[in-house]
């Protein structure tokens, strides 16, 4: 949906007045053009619920945040583009996105797999992308000074997550599940890592990209009977996988990073996932600092409560005007490369607390 931003002017026609004095300069600020912040995450298909969040979390952001803007004369639009959740999608949104020189900022993407080749794009023009959802290494650890994000990684969410298996739920065992993906074999890997160093007996790790039918996987899976079963992936594929376990008699505890966190879940899932845990670099939403304010507005707006990585995808953007703003420079309307360097000095406290990036564009503190 794109923000327009609305001006009234109102004219006061004094005949008289006007006859008898000079013409005087207009003390009002003229306009200069439009700065644009697109978006790119999944608008249609299975993950569109988080894509979605992605989306008006941003839009809330720039219909509150863009005053300063509009004072010097800038009109400031929100271009959403949808992802798909597929990289060759991601990659021809960012060949358009970089083709409209308009676009100073990308909030995006939701999956680290598109993320990865479409920030790729970006870097060629040194258009910012501030991540509120992309938690694989490779996203920052390629050093691109464009590329950024304001949640935690993988090789410490799988960490996190090893950490509440073995400690609080004494799984001695566990059977990990994959979708494939960049994402969801990356956290899968380290969480299996940590979990074979901390003694849990690893029965069995195996990759699907099945949405239907999990027969093959869950006839070894339950004769092996885990202690526990991780699932690296996305609520779409995982929530039919788990139902269908536990209609197949599978008993074991069930359980997932962030790729889960979803309203969704359930909604595909049903009682299959009641009493499952996951970990998360989003977490409910009433957990952030600013959070309750948040979450009036978005309902009231929306006429829904947030997804998980709304709130993110508010404070990226926020981060995104800071630096858009910062980079302004005489009135007129920044480069990209100096939106891409001022991203990178922004130091921000916002509804997920305070964000400060290190030289890779990781924040300094992540919350799991």
């Amino acid at each position: 949906m794109t923000v327009y931003a609305i001006r009234s002017l109102l004219v006061v026609c004094v005949v008289l007045a006007l006859a008898l004095v000079p013409a005087t300069p207009v003390v009002e600020a003229q306009g200069k053009g439009t700065i644009k912040i697109a978006t790119q995450s999944p608008l249609s298909g299975g993950q569109a619920a988080l894509g979605e969040g992605i989306k008006l979390g941003t839009q809330l952001a720039i219909e509150k945040l863009k005053g300063n803007l509009e004072k010097q004369g800038f009109k400031v639009d929100l271009v959403p583009f949808d992802d798909q959740a597929k990289p060759d999608v991601g990659v021809a949104n960012a060949k358009n996105i970089i083709a409209d020189k308009d676009i100073l900022v990308v909030i995006g993407h939701l999956n680290s797999g598109v993320a990865i080749p479409s920030s790729e794009v970006y870097k060629e023009v040194s258009l910012a992308m501030v991540s509120p959802a992309n938690t694989n290494p490779t996203v920052t650890d390629r050093g691109y000074a464009n590329v950024n994000r304001v949640c935690g990684r993988d090789d410490v969410q799988g960490v996190v997550g090893s950490e509440f298996a073995h400690g609080t739920l004494k799984a001695k065992s566990v059977y990990i599940i994959h979708d494939k993906t960049t994402y969801g074999q990356g956290v899968a890997d380290f969480f299996k890592a940590d979990a074979q160093k901390k003694g849990i007996k690893i029965l069995g790790f195996e990759g699907t990209e099945e949405k239907s039918n999990f027969d093959p996987i869950i006839t070894p899976l339950r004769a092996k009977n885990p202690d526990l079963v991780y699932f690296g992936g996305i609520y779409e594929q995982a929530g039919p996988f788990f139902k269908q376990a536990r209609e197949k008699g599978v008993k074991a505890r069930f359980m997932g990073p962030d790729g889960l966190d979803s309203s969704d879940l359930t909604k595909i899932a049903g009682k299959a996932v009641v009493g499952m845990y996951y970990t998360s670099v989003s977490g409910p939403v009433t957990k952030y600092p600013q959070a309750k304010q948040f979450a009036e507005e978005y309902k009231k707006k929306f006429g829904k409560n947030p997804e998980p990585f709304a709130a993110q995808a508010y404070d990226a953007t926020a981060i995104a005007i800071k630096a858009i703003e910062a980079a302004t420079k005489g009135g007129k309307a920044p480069t990209r490369d100096a939106v891409t360097a001022a991203v990178r000095d922004v130091r921000y406290t916002g509804i997920t607390g305070a964000v400060e990036f290190d030289g890779k564009g990781d924040p300094k503190k992540a919350l799991y």
